[in-house]
C-alpha cells in the first residue's frame, strides 16, 4: 500500500521536478517545464454524478492521476490491474488513469510515475537519467 508521501517523494527524487498546489482542486502536482505528469484527485461533483449514471462510486482512499504514453498504455493498466487504477468518463480520450493509493505497491508506483515522469521530462534529461540507472 503506497501513500501520498510516496508518492511525493518518488517524484521529486527525479530531476527537474517541481510541486505545485492546484489552485483549482488543492492537491498537489508534481510536473516539469513540459507539464504535469502526477497529481493529487479527489471527486468533482461532476465525477460523482457520472459514475452514480454508470452504477460506479469513487473509491476510499486517495488518490491520484497519471499521465499514461497514450490510450493503449492506459487501457493496458486498467484491464491488467483493474484493483489499483481506474477512470472516470472526464477522463476518456485522454492518456492518464486514476490510482487507488491504497490498492499499489509502492514499486509499482515508483514504475508508474517514474514513466509519467519519462513523458514530460526534456529529452536529454530523461536520457542522462536512464543512462544513469543500475
Amino acid at each position: 500500500m503506497a501513500t501520498l508521501d510516496d508518492v511525493r517523494a518518488c517524484a521529486m527524487a527525479l530531476p527537474g521536478v517541481i510541486e505545485r498546489i492546484d489552485g483549482h482542486r488543492g492537491g498537489a502536482t508534481w510536473r516539469t517545464a513540459a507539464g504535469a505528469f502526477a497529481w493529487e484527485r479527489g471527486p468533482a461533483a461532476t465525477d460523482l454524478a457520472a459514475l452514480e449514471k454508470l452504477g460506479r462510486s469513487w473509491p476510499d482512499g486517495v488518490v491520484i492521476g497519471v499521465r499514461t504514453d497514450g490510450l493503449d498504455v492506459k487501457d493496458a493498466l486498467l484491464e491488467t490491474y483493474p484493483d489499483a487504477f481506474f477512470t472516470i468518463p472526464h477522463f476518456d480520450g485522454f492518456p492518464a488513469v486514476l490510482v487507488r493509493l491504497d490498492a499499489i505497491e509502492e514499486e509499482h508506483l515508483r514504475e508508474v510515475i517514474t514513466d509519467a515522469w519519462l513523458l514530460r521530462a526534456p529529452k536529454r534529461v530523461a536520457q542522462a537519467w536512464l543512462d544513469a540507472q543500475p
